[in-house]
């Protein structure tokens, strides 16, 4: 991967965090768990904004010819996604790993291999798996493993949130979890705040 540089645009700049919520339920935990990491990114002073896929209703990726048939919230998606300099992916874990939805949303990322830079380069991206049961794991090295292969920087400190730390109204009622996930958005941002600058991430 070629090192990093940085834009005129981003000298006046904030950093731009976005948040890639992979959940279709309607009280999604998944959703709330990629709140509290905002939260922790914005704390740093950079610019945050949550997107639940499920608002965008993307059709399946199917490797067309003719990308202009693909309907507007594709090219929702990936304006968002060039816009941004770090990203924080938060998945509802199915049958072991992520859902078919933040899959979908990846799979869309080839639409920008021929941009300069192509894929996720240059960007950080932070990880989030939600459990029903008690490990995410899984999901986590999926996304990891895409996240790679689309050349971002992904960071060591992934988050897998067991579902038995959610109250009965959907809240996190773990604050050590709470403050991992605050952790994970601070670190997204500050990281990417570096590659913003031109600067180098060692150990990523």
């Amino acid at each position: 991967m070629g090192e990093p540089q940085p834009s005129k645009s981003h000298s006046t700049t904030k950093t731009r965090v976005l948040g890639l919520g992979g959940s279709l339920r309607e009280e999604s935990r998944t959703l709330r768990a990629l709140q509290i990491a905002l939260e922790g990114a914005a704390q740093t002073g950079a610019c945050t904004h949550l997107l639940a896929l499920k608002m965008l209703a993307l059709p399946l990726y199917d490797d067309r010819s003719k990308i202009e048939t693909y309907p507007e919230p594709v090219f929702k998606l990936l304006e968002e996604v060039r816009r941004t300099d770090g990203l924080i992916l938060a998945t509802p874990v199915y049958h072991g790993t992520l859902s078919g939805a933040m899959k979908n949303a990846l799979d869309f990322f080839e639409l920008l291999a021929n941009e300069e830079p192509p894929w996720l380069e240059g960007k950080v991206v932070g990880l989030i798996s939600v459990a029903g049961g008690s490990s995410g794991i899984n999901a986590i090295n999926s996304m990891i493993y895409a996240c790679r292969a689309l050349r971002a920087w992904v960071l060591p400190t992934a988050v897998a949130v067991p579902g038995d730390v959610f109250n009965e109204d959907g809240q996190l009622s773990n604050t050590n979890i709470i403050e991992r996930l605050k952790k994970l958005g601070q670190e997204t941002a500050q990281y990417a705040a570096i590659l913003r600058r031109g600067g180098e991430l060692h150990g990523l």
